[in-house]
């Protein structure tokens, strides 16, 4: 006796709908391990990833009425595809898209820091110039120039410019907010800004690349 799966033509395009569904999340499947073993270059993996990622998201907007939930589908047919659901629900991008990304956001992080330790030692240079000397007036200068070059992660714990202006920051602490920098101080310090000013410039295209 034959047995049919489907009543109608509508139901006969829900069970075709399905099956491609079921078929595009195990060539997902298949498709990242094989990129992850390098099996496939990366431009085969992310021309075909895109594909699949087009398919399915034009598939499961047809279906959303029917299936609401992709992760259910996944799991009603007992699919074990755990890099598709990841590829393809939440992701969308394939890996390359994503490694990229990544990669654009921590050098446009670090450009950002980058500007602001070198406003910050211009800044400090700048209020010396200008006979601000007071301990109050210096200090949050240093802080701050201390702060940005700590998050600079390119640059070595013992970077010049990171030790001097510890050792300066501990040596204002010392002395009461109202106290001024002798003039010998303030070149000293100075000095001390321009020089690990320079050897910050000098340090970024090597630690860059």
């Amino acid at each position: 006796m034959e047995v049919k799966l489907w009543n109608d033509k509508r139901e006969r395009e829900m069970y075709e709908n399905f099956a491609e569904l079921f078929a595009i999340i195990k060539a997902t499947e298949k498709l990242e391990k094989a990129y992850v073993r390098d099996i496939i270059s990366s431009a085969e993996y992310e021309t075909e990833c895109q594909k699949l990622i087009a398919h399915f998201k034009t598939l499961s907007s047809t279906l959303k009425d029917i299936v609401p939930s992709i992760e259910r589908f996944h799991d009603t047919y007992k699919m074990d595809c755990p890099a598709a659901l990841n590829r393809l629900v939440t992701s969308g991008v394939p890996a390359t898209v994503e490694h990229r990304a990544a990669v654009v956001m921590s050098s446009t992080t670090s450009a950002a820091i980058v500007a602001e330790c070198v406003q910050n030692f211009i800044t400090a240079m700048d209020s010396l110039k200008l006979n601000m000397v007071a301990v109050d007036q210096v200090h949050p200068l240093l802080s701050d120039l201390s702060a940005s070059l700590n998050k600079l992660t390119i640059l070595p714990p013992d970077f010049e410019g990171k030790t001097k202006m510890r050792d300066w920051i501990a040596r204002l602490s010392k002395m009461g907010a109202a106290d001024e920098l002798t003039e010998q101080q303030a070149r000293q310090l100075h000095f001390d800004l321009e020089s690990s000013y320079n050897s910050f410039m000098a340090a970024l295209p090597t630690a860059g690349t």
